[in-house]
């Protein structure tokens, strides 16, 4: 039996804004022969690196790379859970939220380089009305961007900052109930993001005592955005200091459930799913393996 490490790399070739640069070519650079046995597969289809992922595990790879962006790791991901491979991350997506937050390196050559040699380690995994998430997920005003994002024409940061200032002339907040712990909440929803990773993407830092691998979820509560909190949001987000900025309201635990006065959207990884009423959001602990740097 070979000694070699044995990684399959799924490239979204419609992921992310650097979609230029040649990732064959760079794996044929950097990655040895004799040290690594790798195969390149396309995605073909929203969903498909699920199924990709899957196959690629059941082959024996040890190693299932997602090229792309939070959503193709979140397929990859998916497609992971309850096998013995391991999610690796080449980011080439216009917010690289997990791999910011694994410290992957951005730079592709240099985290070509990290999975040539790389250290394993499990995270949690986090699950609302059934859908898996690595990074976070969410309700109301993010969610709403999220799937107005996704039909903007164009992606990247000054995309997404153009639709947030936009819909947020427009947005309501909603009167939920949130029940954890075994006590309930009666709150309106600006935004309630379950945090499993600090941070949404570039940067942008929605929990940032968040610890992937402890077991339970930040939850960030904004009730209401008038215009200088949503400034003092911003400026949280940005520098990572949201909890302290008394512009947003934090809770940890492991499991909640959450009953909306009407139909809000929801997003997992920063992809909008759907609207529902009723929200089940639990905490799967050191459910994945990831090939990747130092965990925080």
């Amino acid at each position: 039996m070979s000694d070699k490490l044995r990684i399959c790399f799924l490239i979204n070739p419609n992921s992310g804004t650097n979609r230029r640069q040649d990732v064959p070519a760079l794996l044929a650079q950097y990655l040895s022969p004799a040290a690594v046995d790798y195969e390149v597969r396309l995605t073909q289809y929203a969903g498909h690196a699920v199924e990709l992922a899957r196959q690629a595990a059941n082959e024996g790879f040890r190693i299932v790379v997602a090229v792309g962006g939070d959503g193709t790791v979140n397929e990859v991901g998916r497609g992971l859970l309850g096998t013995t491979a391991a999610l690796g991350i080449l980011p080439r997506g216009s917010g690289n939220g997990l791999a910011r937050h694994l410290k992957v390196p951005l730079s592709l050559p240099a985290a070509i380089r990290l999975l040539a040699a790389p250290s394993f380690q499990r995270i949690d995994v986090g699950h609302i009305n059934g859908h898996p998430f690595f990074c976070t997920a969410g309700l109301g005003f993010d969610a709403h961007v999220s799937k107005c994002f996704a039909v903007a024409g164009t992606r990247g940061l000054g995309t997404y900052v153009q639709v947030a200032l936009r819909e947020y002339r427009r947005y309501q907040p909603t009167p939920i109930t949130v029940t954890m712990q075994g006590k309930a909440l009666e709150t309106n929803c600006y935004v309630l993001a379950f945090a499993n990773a600090a941070q949404y993407g570039n940067n942008a830092y929605i929990a940032p005592l968040a610890n992937i691998s402890d077991g339970l979820l930040d939850l960030c509560l904004i009730d209401e955005l008038p215009l200088r909190r949503a400034v003092r949001v911003s400026i949280g987000l940005a520098l990572g200091n949201l909890p302290t900025s008394g512009a947003a309201v934090y809770h940890t635990c492991s499991s909640v459930q959450v009953q909306a006065a009407r139909a809000l959207g929801f997003h997992v990884d920063g992809d909008y799913v759907g609207d529902a009423q009723q929200f089940d959001v639990r905490l799967e602990p050191l459910a994945l393996e990831v090939a990747v740097g130092a965990v925080k």
